[in-house]
């Protein structure tokens, strides 16, 4: 019998989960044909979600989950669709949520690295944080790290959690054009990128580590001052707006490197991709991670990545990037420089990073996840 799905896609446009959303939503419609699906979106969601099969059908409901109302109005809300489930696809469920519901978690970052300075604050997040993970049916975990920190921090069993890994948007594998092709040009002559550059892709929260990642870029730079190629070195960072974290100001200006750092917000997905295949490396220093998306784009693109030894990125790329400790400002650099003038590495690297992001696919997850809403039906 023909189960109603409700997934909450409020935030299908946003950077990280919105990826999240759209991968495993068009992956279900690929697999699934039997279920009938309710997608609720924001009124300007809608477009996002289209081109789905006929038992995918959009709800719209305009208020945000930040909103304190929203802990009533959205169960309200999911009641009049009456779902035989519920998919919160990020641990932000409303206190009053409906059950049986599955929640997505992504990592544990707000609770680890919090900057509340209200203690109230942060126990009413804490609070709201575990509650939605111990009513839920049943988690998803994007990683076994991830999986350990619900079960050790939240007090989560284990029986109630699996893991499931993301996946690299599929269009990553398909090259937009040979390396240095004219679509590739426009792309970089509209940037005005006509040197030789690292990448990192993300936002720039505290733990991803932005200024120590500046401060290596800067040593390296220096090194290879007289290098014939990578004399002209420079940084380009994907994401967020500098304006908001001085703390990467403070290293760009400390560092001296105002001028070869180059901050570009968020870019289209052709863009992006067109940075990836061109990068001569992708540098990713985070200092935890519930998954860590951005390393696998880059090697599904075939850019050499350096990368954290720590939390669920050496899960993640095993050993088809270099791994550093993201607390050694000196360690980063002596990954970046093996990456940028080690050729053999470079060409290892390169080869074994795209079989490495390979081995990770929407339609497998997809498949999980399916697995995972018969399992909680059927119990319920």
């Amino acid at each position: 019998m023909a189960a109603h799905i409700v997934i909450d896609a409020r935030h299908v446009r946003d950077f990280g989960i919105g990826t999240y959303i759209r991968s495993l939503v068009q992956a279900l419609g690929a697999i699934d044909r039997s279920n009938r699906y309710t997608l609720v979106s924001g009124p300007a969601d809608v477009r996002a979600i289209e081109g789905l099969p006929e038992n995918f059908r959009p709800a719209i409901y305009a208020r945000h989950d930040h909103s304190s109302l929203d802990h009533i109005a959205f169960p309200i809300f999911l009641k009049g669709l009456s779902p035989d489930l519920v998919h919160i696809p990020l641990n932000r469920v409303p206190l009053l949520m409906i059950k049986p519901y599955v929640v997505t978690i992504h990592d544990l970052a707000n609770i680890f690295f919090e900057q509340e300075t209200s203690s109230v604050r942060m126990q009413l997040r804490r609070y709201r944080f575990r509650r939605g993970l111990v009513r839920a049916n049943h988690v998803i975990a994007v990683s076994e790290a991830t999986k350990r920190d619900v079960e050790n921090q939240m007090g989560v069993p284990s029986s109630r959690i699996t893991r499931v890994y993301n996946a690299p948007d599929p269009a990553f594998f398909n090259r937009a054009a040979v390396p240095g092709g004219r679509e590739q040009q426009l792309i970089l002559e509209r940037y005005q990128i006509n040197y030789p550059f690292l990448l990192y892709a993300g936002n720039i929260r505290k733990h991803k580590n932005i200024p120590r990642l500046v401060e290596a870029f800067a040593v390296v730079r220096d090194q290879l001052a007289a290098h014939p190629i990578y004399k002209d070195l420079r940084l380009v960072i994907i994401g967020d707006t500098i304006s908001q974290f001085p703390a990467v100001r403070q290293a760009v200006i400390k560092s001296r490197v105002e001028s070869v750092v180059r901050f570009l917000g968020f870019v289209p997905f052709e863009t992006l991709r067109c940075f990836y295949e061109s990068a001569a490396g992708f540098v990713f220093p985070s200092r935890y991670e519930g998954f860590g998306l951005p390393p696998l784009e880059a090697m599904a693109c075939g850019t050499p990545v350096v990368t954290s030894n720590v939390s669920s990125l050496p899960e993640v790329v095993g050993d088809a990037a270099i791994q550093v400790n993201p607390e050694n400002v000196f360690d980063i650099a002596r990954g970046i420089s093996d990456m940028l003038l080690d050729e053999e590495l470079r060409a290892r690297l390169i080869r074994r990073g795209r079989e490495q992001a390979a081995r990770f696919s929407w339609n497998w997850t997809a498949r999980q996840v399916l697995e995972i809403y018969k399992d909680v039906i059927g119990q319920s």
